[in-house]
This record gives C-alpha cells, structure tokens and sequence, in this order.
C-alpha cells in the first residue's frame, strides 16, 4: 500500500525534518487556544497535564527520549513561536501514528527483544473541561450510544499486537508492540471539538483535544505497568473535510501577512511529533489475557473495597418516561424534528448481585411498589422487540447503562410489565 512508502523514517529525515518541528512544538504547552491568555504556572499546576520538573531529570532538554510518536498530520500554519503545535484532524479519518524505537545502542537493554505497551487517549486539552471531564464524556455517550470517542484502524496498523478497548472507556485504546520492529498505528476519532462547546459554534470555536500516549514495559508480576515514557500533542477535530478547509484558510492568512509578521509564526510541518509530558494519572489497564476479538463484550465490573465497605458492581441509571415525553416523541416522529425541551431526571441503580430479580426489586422501592406488582422486565431491542430480562444479560450490561423506563399493563393480572428503553 502506498502509505508503507513512507517507513522506515530514517535517521536523516527525523533529523532534517522532523527535530525542527519538534523544538517549535515543545515550547508554549499547556496555552489554551481561543479562552484568553493564562500564565504557565497555572497550566504546571493543573492536575492532568501538568510538567512536573520532579517527574524529568535535570537534563531533559539534552537526554534522548527512549520513544517517539510521529502523527502523520500536518501542523497548522497559524500559530506564534511560542505557542504549542496544534494539528487539524477530520473526524472518522484514519491517521498513522509511526512508534519509533528512539533509543542508543545499548541503552534500555531491559526492553530488548520484548514488548511494550502503549495507551493512547482522546482528552482535553481546555483546562476547565478537564474538571467536568467525566460528566462531559457521559453526555456524549447519552448522545451517540454504541459510539467510540477513539478507534484504532487495525486493517491499516502494521506492527501491532493484541490491541484492545474498554467498553466503559470511549477515549482509551491499548496494544502492545515490539520497539525492534516497524510499528505504525492508525486511529480514528469520532468525536469533533464543537460537540462540547456551549452554543455549538462553528469549527474554529470548538474545543482543543490533546492525543496522549503512555507506553509501559513488564515488571517482575509480568504486568504492563512501569512507565517508561509519554507524549502528547494538541488538536481539534472537524467534520469530514473540515480540517483540511481550515489548513487551507490558515494557510492564506499567513500568505497574506507582511514578510516581518510571518516572521512570529511557525512553519507548517506534514508530521506532528508529540512532545513529552507526564504520565496519565490513575491508569486503568485492562486485562492482558487473550481475547479473540478487539473489542470484549463482556464488562467486568469493579468491586472496591474500602475500609470494610464494599461498592456496588455495577450503577444503572433510568428514568421513568412520563406522558409529556411520549406526546414530545411522537411530535418528533410527525414533524422529523427534535423537540428541545425535554427533561429527563435519572435515578442510579446500584447492583451486587447482577440478577433479575435484584433490579425487580431496586425498581420497586425506587417507585415505592412492591415487587410482586413488576410481572416481568423487557429491553427493547432492534425493531422494537421486547427481549426478556434475564441474569445472564444484566451481567453483560455496561457500568452505568442508562434507560428510559416504561410500563405496559398486563391483561391477566393487575401487575405491570416494565419496559427498558
């Protein structure tokens, strides 16, 4: 394939192309694009992407890094010296990520002739989403259900082994790979910036992601979890072709800019090469064992136990559909519209047990019924067919599933049938 052309990078490329993008993009990390200007110690202090000196040694600016990650995107024209890198991406689109072995002769031996795994992660770059981030990604899920923040184009990855996503995870893929080989791995985001952004602006008002990746090697226990490097690198995310029609535009503002002018801005490079930044904070990793397919459909469930309490396995979230919602949803079937005024207040689950009968029972004391009144409890499935409720499929459900529930009277008593919707 035509994309292949271009590996390996060989030492006088990185060094002849690639380096000078890389100085330019080290400088200014952390400036939040379009929400005014912040100092640099309030950007060290943040909790997420902060440069703590203690976690680099002294010598960072000198040291060679063991890893380096190449997005294969262009950079845009229209930023000042100082500033980060910010790279355009459409959404859907397939990107190659080259995972280049970037250590000395001898250096690292503990990781020759081994595998390393790497994490690679959609997030924030704006420091205030980074405060709501969770309830920001669980918007988006409501929103686009069965949907992934980031995939990884497996067909077109060379290189890659046993990749892997968390269902409960949207914006976080895994893989493990051999640093002595070719490896170049090709990702999707489905999310653009303008998703998350109040009044849903237009492409340029929408927010900055920063793509970040942590790579890991083996400890004694054979697990994946002593770091060894990370990096990441600011982008936004556009519709189909978007992102080239703003390269395109930033492009013929910079021509149009006196020569002394330009002069404050950087060059556009075709690769953008992710900068090092800190680890991600609270890892989860997901199992090692082999799976047959990418994606598990089969969630584990966390049990924490602490100080003696232990938390439920899972939280369900539903919603009881009132009469103003069906009159709004069949409004929505007639016109082909959207009604905006709809409201919906959800109560949390808790289950331990993962069994029918224990989410007949939470229901009821949730709307102060018995349990005998709750006949029997259906998901709606495709077309619109009520599948019966059973232990086996709640233990399959995703943490924090949510439904709109409805209630069907059943003619042969005077009890009701629950709908999960």
């Amino acid at each position: 394939m035509a994309w292949a052309l271009k590996l390996p990078l060989t030492d006088e490329v990185i060094e002849s192309g690639l380096v000078q993008d890389f100085d330019a993009s080290l400088s200014g990390i952390g400036q939040e694009l379009g929400a005014g200007a912040y100092s640099m110690s309030d950007v060290l202090a943040l909790p997420i992407f902060k440069q703590e000196e203690s976690n680099l040694p002294p010598d960072n600016e000198n040291k060679i890094l063991p890893f380096q990650y190449v997005l294969c995107a262009a950079t845009s024209p229209a930023i000042k010296l100082h500033d980060e890198t910010l790279t355009y991406l459409n959404q859907g689109q397939s990107y190659e990520i080259r995972m280049l072995d970037n250590r000395k002769i001898g250096e690292l031996p503990e990781i020759t002739s081994k595998m390393v795994k790497s994490i690679i992660r959609v997030v924030f770059h704006d420091r205030r989403l980074q405060y709501t981030e969770h309830q920001q990604l669980e918007g988006w899920r409501w929103n686009r259900p069965g949907d992934r923040i980031l995939d990884l184009d497996i067909p077109m990855s060379v290189g890659m082994i046993d990749p892997r996503a968390n269902p409960t995870q949207l914006n976080t893929v895994e893989f493990l790979w051999d640093p002595s080989k070719r490896t170049s791995v090709f990702i999707q985001v489905h999310c653009i910036s303008t998703e998350f952004t109040m009044r849903k602006h237009g492409g340029e008002k929408g927010v900055p992601f920063r793509i970040q990746i942590d790579t890991f090697k083996e400890n004694d226990s054979i697990e994946y979890t002593e770091h060894q490097h990370s990096a990441s690198c600011q982008v936004k995310v556009f519709k189909p072709k978007g992102a080239d029609r703003k390269q395109k535009t930033d492009r013929e503002k910079m021509e149009k800019r006196a020569p002394q002018e330009r002069e404050k801005y950087q060059s556009s490079y075709e690769t953008t090469i992710l900068t090092e930044c800190s680890p991600w904070p609270e890892v989860t990793y997901v199992s090692n064992s082999p799976s047959p397919s990418f994606i598990s459909t089969h969630t584990t469930f966390p049990v924490v136990v602490s100080e003696g309490v232990v938390r439920p396995r899972l939280t369900v979230y539903v919603c009881q559909e009132s009469q103003q919602a069906r009159e709004q949803q069949q409004q929505k079937h007639e016109n082909g519209d959207s009604p905006n005024n709809t409201f919906f207040v959800y109560h949390a689950i808790y289950l331990e047990d993962l069994t029918a009968a224990e989410l007949t029972e939470k229901i009821a004391q949730l709307f102060n019924i018995s349990p005998r009144q709750i006949n029997q409890i259906f998901k709606q499935g495709p077309t619109g067919i009520h599948v019966l409720v059973s232990d086996e499929m709640i233990q399959n459900f995703q943490d924090e599933v949510c439904f709109v529930l409805d209630t069907m009277k059943d003619d042969t008593s005077d009890g009701y049938h629950i709908i999960l919707k």
